[in-house]
């Protein structure tokens, strides 16, 4: 992963390259990508015939995937099910689970292989035992933050948190815009206790996001796709302009839980 010397001098494609993931989330399969920031874990189920079993990965060097880590699950397609250790924990869209460390078994099934469902996954290392949970979006709070006037009018929902599910340092949670709004995190911030994975989806494939990152004072930008993630060091800003309004999710991992652990740049000072 680039420190913010290096960044300055990279290409756009050594950017996509470093920071951008795509061609994630291939029906039938599960994939997964090990980054070397946090030691993040981010993937992708998509089941169709049949069940697909979460296996570990050999970066891990575990007997199982969740041996020594943790697992936000975020469904952003049809109905399905995250079976873990034989409990089943049915997800509509939006809908988000917790696999704490410790569980052997997990599956992802989807309730119709017409519609199937489209699981985001994020894991971070996990130094104790917390409860496999879940939540429907329906039960989520949402805080509405942005107006109108500035082009950011969205609604924040967080899912696993300190006042939410609980767990050992993931954080994780997905922003919806409003139709006409097309800003998110603006103005920005970064915050070096701990790096961030933004998942953009519900992109219009017609469409695209322009997400900003790099020191608040060197800025690039990424073009995103629907269904494309940005993995984001402590360094760098995280925000995203579309040419249409999107979603996205939010997850967190490193040193602390606090959402508003940040350290905010003005609007003027970036460059």
């Amino acid at each position: 992963m680039a420190d913010p010397v290096r960044y300055g001098r990279m290409t756009t494609e050594e950017r996509r390259t470093t920071f951008l993931l795509e061609g994630l989330f291939r029906p039938g399969v599960i994939e997964c990508c090990y980054v070397d920031l946090d030691r993040t874990v981010i993937g992708s189920a998509v089941p169709t015939a049949g069940a697909l079993k979460l296996e570990t990965q050999s970066e891990l060097r575990a007997d199982y995937f969740l041996e020594r880590r943790e697992l936000g699950v975020l469904n952003v397609g049809g109905a399905g099910s995250v079976i873990v250790d034989g409990t089943t924990y049915e997800l509509g869209k939006l809908g988000c689970c917790y696999v704490g460390r410790g569980a052997k078994d997990v599956s992802f099934v989807s309730a119709s292989a017409d519609e199937p469902a489209f699981f985001y996954l994020l894991s971070y290392p996990a130094h104790k035992e917390f409860p496999t949970a879940m939540v429907k979006f329906e039960d989520l709070e949402g805080l509405k933050l942005g107006a109108s006037e500035t082009c950011n009018e969205r609604t924040i929902y967080k899912a696993i948190f300190k006042d939410g599910i609980k767990s050992c340092q993931l954080v994780m949670g997905f922003t919806l815009l409003a139709s006409g709004s097309n800003w998110n995190t603006m103005p920005p911030h970064t915050h070096m206790r701990r790096s961030e994975v933004y998942f953009y989806f519900d992109v219009d494939p017609a469409h695209r996001v322009l997400h900003l990152m790099g020191p608040p004072t060197e800025t690039s930008h990424l073009i995103v796709a629907d269904k494309q993630v940005v993995v984001s060091p402590g360094w760098s800003i995280h925000a995203g302009v579309g040419t249409k309004n999107y979603t996205f999710c939010w997850g967190m991992g490193g040193e602390n839980q606090e959402y508003t652990d940040m350290d905010v740049a003005t609007i003027a000072e970036l460059k």
